[in-house]
C-alpha cells in the first residue's frame, strides 16, 4: 500500500516536470533532478536501507488517494458479502431441482415411510404433511398469495394454524390491518375501539383476533424467534423437536423436527380392542387405533325388537333397516313403515268430544288427552275491558265501551265501541316526513310518504351510490359484482362490491412437462414464471437423422438436441469411416439476405437454417517426417506429403555463432547439422559478450573466435566530482579496484571539509575523508591570558588543554582587590551623601528663611581617588596588559 501511493505522487511530480521518482535498491526512493549534472538536490541514499533523509513524507494528495483506495476497498468487500447472502438464501426456481429429486427428496420419503411400516399405516394421511415439507425443500415453490411472489429462505414468515399458508410477514401485517379498518370503518367514533373486531386468513377465512396479528417472526413450532439460516435445516425452521399437540388430541405430540404444515398423524403405538370390544387388543398406531373385529356388531337397536347385523364399526348402530305394520300416534290409521320410525302422524283431526260434551277437538293427530274446551271459564270481551261467566255455547258480547286499541300506525288509537274482527285503518290526517327527512306532506296517517329524492351516499364498497328513493340513511349494501382482476392477472374477483383488496385467488394450475406425465400444481398466476417440471421420463420422439435411433435424453420442450453420435460413414477418399459427431442437422447461418438500405434501417437478425453438411477430411493420423527432418508426426489422412514442422531450422552456419533462422525447409546434408547451401548467410554483426563494464559493441562483424580489445575513450569523472577524465574503455574494464581507483583519480587536493571545518589534505580519493587533520589551531588558558599552537586532531582528541599559571593567578588576586576597594569607597561616598541630606532636611524643618538656606549647605571634601579615579582605571588597565604580553613573550617555554 505504501509502495502505491508513494507511486501515485512520484508520477504526480514527473507530470509537473521538477522531478521524477525512481525506485531504488531498497525500500527508498530516489528523486532526481529534470536536468543533467551533479545531483546536488538528491534525496535519498543508495543503499540498501531508507536512511533518514530518503523517507519519503505523504502528501494531502497521496492521503487523499489512500483514503479513496480504501473506501472502495471496503465497499468491494461489501458487494462480494452482499453477493454470497444472495447466492446463499436464493430462493430463484433455477437453484437445486436435481439435487432435491435425489438426496433431499430420498431423505423424505424415508422419514415418511417409518410411519407406515406399522399395522394399518396409510400413506395418504401423510401426504399433506410431505407436500409442505416437499415444497419448503423445493426452491420457488412456497408462494405468499397475498404478493404473489417467492417466499426466500432468508425472509420473515407467518404460517396460518388453519390452512398452514405462508405469508411473508409484512404482507399479513398490511392484511390484518387493512381488514380490521374495513370492518370498523362503519362505526361511529363512540363505537370504535369497543369492540374486538376479526381479521381473516387470505386463503382459508380463518378468523384471528386482533391480539394474534404477527409482530415477530417466529419458528414453525413457535419456539425460537427470528430463526437463523441454516442450510441443512428446512427453511425457516428452528432444527427442535415440534412437541405440539396433534389434532384430534390424544395426549401425545409430534417427534419431527420444526416443519411445516400440519403435524402428521400420531406414529405412536398402543394396545386396544376392537369397536365391538369382540377381540382381543392389538398393539396398532395412535392415530388408526379403531379397527374393527368385522364380526356382528349384535347390539340392540332403537326399536327394541331387533339387533345390529352390521360388522363391529364405531359409534352409534345405524337404524333398523327392517319395515313392519305400525299405527299413527292417535291409533284410526295403520301403515307399513321403516323399523327405526315407530312414532308417525296421520292428518285426520281428532274429533273426540271435550269434557264439556259440546265441542269436539279440533287438533290433527296427536298423543295423550285433548284438555279443556277452549271457551270454558272467564272469558274477555273483544275490548279485553270486561269479562264475563257464560257458558260454552253462548258467545261473549260487547261492553259497549270504545275499543280503545292501539291503530297499526302506532300512534293512534281506535274510536268504535267495542266490537268483534280487527279495528279499521287509521284515517287521520297528520304531517308527515318522508323517509330520508328531506320533504314533509299532510296526508293520512295509514299511508306511508316516500319522496322521489335519489340518495347519493356510498355504499359500503365506497365505489358505488346508494340511488335508492327517499333513503332513510342505512343505505344497503353493495349488490353489483366486485369484477377486479385478482393478483393472478387470470381471473375476476367473484364476490360482491367491497372495500380494499380482494382475496388471493383460489385456484391452482397445473404446469406440465411435455410430455404430460410430470406436473407440478402452483397458485395460479405463478405459471408463468415456474419452469415446467423436469420430466424423468426418456423422450419418445423419432431421430431425424440417419441413424436408426436417436441419443437417450429425457422429455424437454422445443426441438430435440443435435445428435452427437458418430456418423459412421465410409469416406470415399481413403475408405475410413467418420469419426465426427453426426452433422444431418447442422445450424448454418443463412447468406445473400436483404442487407439494411441506410443507417434507420435497423439491422435484422441472423438467420440460420438446418442443413446437411459433407462429412469433413479425414482425420486418421498417418506418421510422416517433416522436410528439416526435425520430427516424424502424425499427420491427418487428407493432408499426407512432404510438410514443414514450421520450427526454425537450427543449423550452426558459417560464423559458428548462430544457427539458420530459416524455417523448416529441404537442406542438402554436408555434415551433420552443418548448414547447407539452401540455409541463410550470417549478416549480422558481433552479439559476443563484451567484458564486464564496457558498452561498446565489437567493431567486426559476426565472426568465429576473441573479439579485440576496445580502444574507445571514455569520460568518467573524478573521486571528487570536479574534473573530467578520458581513459581508455580497456584499461578501465581490465583494471582492479585499485587500479581503477588510480584511474579515477585527478591528482588535485581533496575539496571536501572535514567534520572539524579544515579542507581535506589527501589527494583526489574514494570514498569518506580520513579524519588526520594536522592544521595548528591556537589554545587559550582560561583567563586569555596564555596562548599556544597545536595540531587540530589532538585539540579534537581532547588529549591538551592549558591551565593558568601563579602570574595568572596573580593578576586576579589584584584585580579583585581593586574591586574591592573600589566597592568600599562608594560605599563611605554612599553613607556621606545620605548624611549630608539628612542634614539638610532637618534644617528645613527649622523654617529658616530662603536668603539663609545656603547655610544650611554641608560642603563635603572629595578624596583623591573620588577626583582622579576616571584617569586612574584606564593606566591600571594599561599596565597589566603591558605585564601579561611581556611574561608571554619573554618566557614562552615555561608554559
Amino acid at each position: 500500500m505504501e509502495a502505491s501511493w508513494r507511486q501515485v505522487a512520484g508520477g504526480r511530480g514527473r507530470a509537473r516536470g521538477r522531478a521524477t521518482a525512481a525506485p531504488s535498491s531498497g525500500n527508498g526512493i530516489h528523486l532526481r533532478g529534470a536536468g543533467g549534472g551533479r545531483e546536488k538536490g538528491a534525496v535519498g541514499a543508495a543503499g540498501p536501507g531508507p536512511g533518514p533523509r530518503g523517507a519519503a513524507t505523504p502528501t494531502a494528495s497521496e492521503l487523499i488517494s489512500q483514503r479513496k483506495f480504501e473506501e472502495i476497498k471496503k465497499a468491494n468487500q461489501a458487494a462480494a458479502k452482499k453477493l454470497v447472502e444472495e447466492h446463499f438464501s436464493s430462493s430463484s426456481e433455477e437453484e437445486g431441482d436435481e439435487d432435491f429429486e435425489g438426496k433431499q427428496g430420498k431423505i423424505v420419503a424415508n422419514t415418511f415411510t417409518t410411519y407406515t411400516t406399522q399395522t394399518d399405516g396409510d400413506m395418504r394421511e401423510l401426504e399433506r404433511t410431505k407436500q409442505y415439507v416437499h415444497e419448503a425443500f423445493q426452491a420457488g415453490a412456497m408462494t405468499c398469495l397475498i404478493c404473489i411472489a417467492s417466499v426466500k429462505r432468508n425472509q420473515a414468515v407467518w404460517s396460518c394454524s388453519g390452512c398452514f399458508c405462508i405469508f411473508h410477514m409484512p404482507c399479513i401485517q398490511k392484511w390484518a390491518k387493512d381488514s380490521q379498518f374495513l370492518v370498523s370503518s362503519p362505526l361511529t367514533d363512540d363505537d370504535f375501539g369497543k369492540r374486538d373486531y376479526p381479521w381473516p386468513c387470505p386463503k382459508c377465512r380463518f378468523e384471528y383476533k386482533r391480539s394474534d396479528t404477527p409482530s415477530r417472526y417466529y419458528c414453525y413450532c413457535g419456539k425460537v424467534e427470528d430463526p437463523p439460516l441454516d442450510p441443512w435445516l428446512v427453511p425457516h425452521s428452528c432444527g427442535q423437536v415440534c412437541e405440539r399437540e396433534f389434532k384430534p388430541p390424544c395426549g401425545h405430540k409430534c417427534l419431527l423436527l420444526c416443519h411445516p404444515g400440519p403435524c402428521p398423524p400420531c406414529p405412536k403405538m398402543v394396545t386396544i380392542t376392537c369397536y365391538c370390544k369382540k377381540a382381543k387388543p392389538v398393539p396398532r398406531r395412535c392415530s388408526a387405533k379403531g379397527w374393527s373385529c368385522q364380526l356382528p356388531c349384535g347390539r340392540r337397536l332403537l326399536c327394541g325388537q331387533h339387533k345390529c347385523e352390521s360388522p363391529c364399526h364405531a359409534g352409534n348402530c345405524p337404524p333398523c333397516p327392517r319395515v313392519s305394520r305400525q299405527k299413527c300416534v292417535c291409533g284410526k290409521q295403520a301403515a307399513e313403515r321403516s323399523c327405526a320410525s315407530p312414532l308417525w302422524h296421520c292428518d285426520q283431526v281428532c274429533g273426540k268430544t271435550l269434557p264439556c260434551g259440546n265441542h269436539t277437538c279440533e287438533q290433527v293427530c296427536h298423543v295423550g288427552a285433548c284438555g279443556e274446551c277452549p271457551r270454558s271459564g272467564k272469558r274477555f270481551c273483544p275490548c279485553q275491558k270486561s269479562k264475563f261467566s257464560l257458558p260454552c255455547t253462548e258467545d261473549v258480547p260487547t261492553c259497549g265501551d270504545s275499543c280503545d286499541k292501539v291503530l297499526e300506525c302506532g300512534i293512534h288509537r281506535c274510536s268504535q265501541r267495542c266490537h268483534r274482527g280487527p279495528c279499521e285503518t287509521c284515517r287521520q290526517e297528520v304531517e308527515k316526513h318522508c323517509r330520508c327527512g328531506k320533504h314533509t306532506k299532510r296526508m293520512p296517517c295509514h299511508k306511508p310518504y316516500l319522496c322521489e329524492t335519489k340518495c347519493v351516499k356510498m355504499r359500503d364498497c365506497q365505489k358505488h351510490q346508494c340511488r335508492r328513493k327517499c333513503c332513510p340513511g342505512n343505505c344497503p349494501p353493495c349488490d353489483q359484482n366486485c369484477g377486479r382482476t385478482l393478483g393472478c392477472r387470470n381471473h375476476k374477483c367473484p364476490s360482491v362490491c367491497h372495500r380494499g383488496s380482494c382475496y388471493p385467488c383460489p385456484e391452482t394450475v397445473d404446469v406440465k412437462c411435455n410430455c404430460g406425465r410430470t406436473k407440478v400444481t402452483v397458485p395460479c398466476g405463478r405459471e408463468r414464471t415456474t419452469r415446467p417440471p423436469k420430466c424423468k421420463e426418456q423422450c419418445s420422439r423419432p431421430p431425424t437423422c440417419h441413424h436408426t435411433s436417436q441419443e437417450k435424453h429425457r422429455c424437454h420442450f422445443g426441438s430435440c438436441p443435435p445428435c452427437h453420435q458418430p456418423c459412421q460413414k465410409v469416406l470415399e477418399k481413403c475408405g475410413h469411416l467418420c469419426p465426427a459427431p453426426c452433422h444431418d442437422q447442422a445450424l448454418i447461418k443463412q447468406t445473400g439476405r436483404h442487407q439494411p438500405t441506410g443507417p434507420w434501417e435497423q439491422p435484422s437478425e441472423p438467420a440460420f437454417i438446418q442443413t446437411a453438411l459433407p462429412c469433413p477430411p479425414c482425420q486418421v493420423p498417418i506418421p510422416i517426417e517433416c522436410l528439416g527432418k526435425h520430427e516424424v508426426s502424425p499427420l491427418p489422412c487428407h493432408t499426407v506429403g512432404p510438410y514443414s514442422c514450421k520450427r526454425v531450422c537450427g543449423r550452426t552456419l558459417d560464423c559458428q555463432n548462430h544457427s539458420c533462422v530459416k524455417e523448416c525447409h529441404k537442406v542438402t546434408e554436408i555434415g551433420k547439422n552443418k548448414a547447407g547451401p539452401e540455409c541463410l548467410r550470417c549478416e549480422e554483426g558481433c552479439s559476443k559478450s563484451r567484458p564486464l563494464g564496457c558498452p561498446h559493441p565489437c567493431v567486426l562483424p559476426c565472426h568465429p573466435g576473441e573479439c579485440p580489445p576496445c580502444v574507445h575513450m571514455l569520460r568518467i569523472k573524478c573521486h571528487c566530482k570536479i574534473t573530467s577524465l578520458y581513459v581508455e574503455c580497456r584499461k578501465i574494464t581490465s583494471a582492479d579496484i585499485n587500479e581503477k581507483n588510480l584511474l579515477s583519480c585527478c591528482k588535485n587536493q581533496c575539496p571536501k571539509e572535514l567534520p572539524c571545518g579544515h579542507r581535506c589534505k589527501e589527494m583526489c580519493h574514494p570514498g569518506e575523508c580520513p579524519f588526520n587533520c594536522n592544521q595548528k589551531v591556537k589554545l587559550r588558558c582560561p583567563c586569555k591570558r596564555i596562548k599556544k599552537e597545536f595540531q587540530c586532531n589532538k585539540v579534537r582528541e581532547n588529549q591538551i588543554s592549558i591551565e593558568c599559571d601563579t602570574t595568572c593567578k596573580e593578576m586576579k588576586r589584584k584585580a579583585s582587590e581593586i574591586k574591592e576597594a573600589e566597592a568600599k569607597a562608594a560605599l563611605e561616598e554612599e553613607k556621606r551623601r545620605q548624611q549630608a541630606e539628612l542634614e539638610a532636611f532637618e534644617n528645613r524643618l527649622k523654617g529658616r528663611r530662603k536668603k539663609n538656606r545656603r547655610r544650611d549647605e554641608v560642603s563635603v571634601e572629595l578624596t583623591l581617588w573620588q577626583k582622579y579615579k576616571h584617569y586612574l582605571l584606564p593606566a591600571c588597565a594599561l599596565a597589566v596588559l603591558a605585564c601579561a604580553w611581556y611574561i608571554a613573550h619573554t618566557w614562552p617555554d615555561k608554559f
